[in-house]
């Protein structure tokens, strides 16, 4: 089967036919091209997918992807972007092993096929030649033969004319046998065109045009063959990566099945844990017996030997358990042996007295050592803008120490870059004492003291947090209030919010549940009272006591003692279950009633005489 023979004469339908297949060949080549783009755009927007949903840099949603859950959604989007990587791959491979391929085979494609024709044209230009000779040839012999029929002719009419002279006679006989001649030679020569035109046609449609034809046949046979290869190469690109893409699903798999339920929630609990004890159960209180005597009239002495401190809350908080109002800390301690002074979830915050504000500053203005509780207003309007203290003490223990241990890291982190480049001026001064030339060691020290003095600095400050954290986790004893002004904590810590102050005191456990309406009144007149009454004299002492259990104040105006230490009392039990003591000058706070036992002097000024 070969086009030269079964084809021969299909010169111009084989010129359009290959035309044709040069078109298909760049049509395939269009199409991955287009398809190389699409693998690109693909793979840019499964890029950006996985970067819009990665968590951002230092930010509380990267803290909350500690979870198993996700980091498995992490790990998803990390194989997605490494799936995004193999559809570059393919879009890259495609390019160079079809289409830049195939791009340069249909130019040598085009050249041949323009060779191959152009030789067919030129043999069909030469039997066009030769045709047309062979027709001028015959064409000439023709007239040649007719010309000397009519001088032969002419030739027997005059010869037969008896009124025509011989010598007329013998110029037409001349003539004739002249143009016999010519059409001899004419004829000779229409002969010999006519032998070579047959032999030429016989080369170009038996020779010329099947080698021509054969040529092109197998051009178009290798284009076909090589737009195959290119269909199979266009599928091994896609297949070369599948493996690689199925280490991504598989990834993706494996990252699924490492979730753990139960670590989740453990992490939910290291995240939230207070570290708080809940509330014991709430004591009957009878009201079918007669009331007890009222805040201003008990006595400490029957406070603590009835062993029932009041438990209910103060304010608007009557009624509501600590654990879920947001304003108010916990209780102290148990002590750490049972006594029978001490109920089981220790004193509760002071129970807050509702009476009317006027009432109130008028006592305050009659009452000077009642202007501590303006300090306490200060505090409390600090607290309430927003002020966050340094050491944490606004959270639970649990949170509170999660948050010192960072710090603690952070801070060590700053050092050891600080030392580092304490390191690396040291080396540099050195280099400069060994080669002057190179600079003045000199001109090193002013940044060496600074980088020293820097360490210094976060040195202090990583100590004053590991006391913090040391304190929380139990390994030393609380601090004093002393210690709380040399750090400068005294007025950011969280204090506690203005308590009543008919009662002349703040609650040491922080809560505070006054009506809104009174802490506006109140808020008004703090900064206007608060300098006049800030150098305000020590309260005398009304009697001693001894501390019957360890208790440590962690909470702002509370105070640490010590089991058997003998201390000054400075204020009574004024119903809540907390007594205020002073260790030294500088040293007082509040202690649960239940912890010590105390001994009022009855000539000491604001001592009660009980019955």
């Amino acid at each position: 089967m070969s086009w030269g023979t079964e084809l021969w004469d299909q010169f111009d339908n084989l010129e359009k036919h290959t035309q044709w297949g040069i078109d298909i060949l760049e049509k395939y080549i269009k199409f991955v091209k287009e398809r190389t783009e699409i693998e690109l755009s693909y793979a840019k927007q499964l890029r950006n997918l996985s970067k819009k949903y990665q968590p951002k840099k230092n930010s509380k949603e990267e803290e909350e992807y500690k979870y198993t859950s996700c980091k498995a959604f992490i790990s998803t989007l990390n194989e997605m972007n490494d799936y995004a990587g193999q559809h570059e791959v393919i879009s890259e491979n495609m390019a160079s092993q079809i289409i830049v391929d195939l791009a340069r085979y249909v130019q040598e494609l085009k050249q041949e096929r323009k060779s191959n024709f152009h030789d067919g044209r030129k043999a069909q230009q030469h039997i066009e030649t030769c045709w047309k000779q062979l027709e001028s040839s015959k064409r000439r012999f023709e007239r040649d033969c007719k010309e000397a029929d009519r001088a032969q002719q002419y030739f027997e009419k005059m010869d037969a004319d008896i009124n025509v002279t011989k010598a007329d006679v013998e110029k037409a006989r001349q003539q004739a046998q002249i143009r016999h001649q010519m059409a001899e030679d004419s004829k000779a020569d229409y002969s010999s065109i006519l032998q070579k035109f047959n032999h030429e046609q016989h080369e170009y449609y038996h020779t010329h045009i099947p080698n021509i034809f054969q040529k092109i046949q197998e051009m178009e046979e290798r284009r076909i063959v090589r737009i195959g290869d290119s269909m199979k190469t266009y599928a091994e690109v896609d297949r070369q990566v599948i493996p690689i893409i199925g280490k991504c699903l598989d990834g993706i798999v494996k990252a699924a099945e490492s979730i753990d339920q139960k670590n989740d929630s453990q992490l939910v609990i290291e995240a939230y844990k207070s570290g708080f004890e809940p509330p014991g159960d709430i004591e009957f209180e009878d009201y079918t017996q007669p009331m007890k005597r009222t805040v201003s009239d008990n006595s400490l002495s029957n406070s603590r030997g009835e062993g029932k401190p009041d438990l209910k809350f103060g304010g608007k908080s009557k009624g509501k358990l600590w654990p879920f109002i947001k304003k108010n800390k916990p209780p102290p301690p148990p002590p750490a042996s049972a006594s029978p002074s001490a109920v089981p979830n220790g004193p509760q915050s002071p129970k807050q007295q509702k009476e009317p504000l006027s009432h109130r500053f008028n006592e305050f203005m009659t009452s000077k050592p009642k202007i501590h509780c303006f300090r306490s207003l200060k505090r409390g309007l600090s607290l309430k803008l927003g002020a966050t203290p340094e050491d944490f003490s606004n959270l639970p223990p649990e949170q509170r120490r999660k948050k010192l241990q960072q710090k603690v890291d952070e801070l060590n982190k700053e050092i050891q870059k600080e030392m580092d480049q304490r390191d690396a001026i040291t080396k540099m001064k050195d280099v400069y004492l060994k080669n002057p030339q190179m600079g003045d060691p000199a001109s090193l020290d002013h940044k060496l003291a600074e980088v020293s003095q820097n360490i210094e600095k976060l040195r202090l400050e990583t100590q004053k947090f590991e006391a913090w954290l040391a304190e929380v986790e139990g390994r030393l004893p609380a601090r004093s209030e002393q210690m709380r002004r040399q750090s400068g904590l005294y007025d950011s810590q969280n204090t506690p919010t203005v308590n009543n102050c008919a009662q002349d005191r703040e609650s040491p456990d922080g809560s505070y549940t006054e009506e809104q309406s009174q802490e506006s009144e109140v808020k008004v007149l703090a900064t206007d009272f608060d300098d006049e009454f800030d150098d305000e004299e020590p309260l005398p002492a009304i009697g001693t006591c001894k501390a019957l259990y360890t208790f440590e104040g962690q909470n702002e105006g509370t105070i640490s003692v010590v089991e058997g230490e003998t201390l000054y009392v400075i204020e009574e039990d004024k119903g809540d279950g907390w007594t205020r003591i002073r260790r030294n000058e500088d040293e007082e706070g509040y202690v649960p009633t239940s912890y010590v036992e105390v001994y009022l002097d009855k000539n000491a000024k604001g001592a009660k005489t009980y019955i």
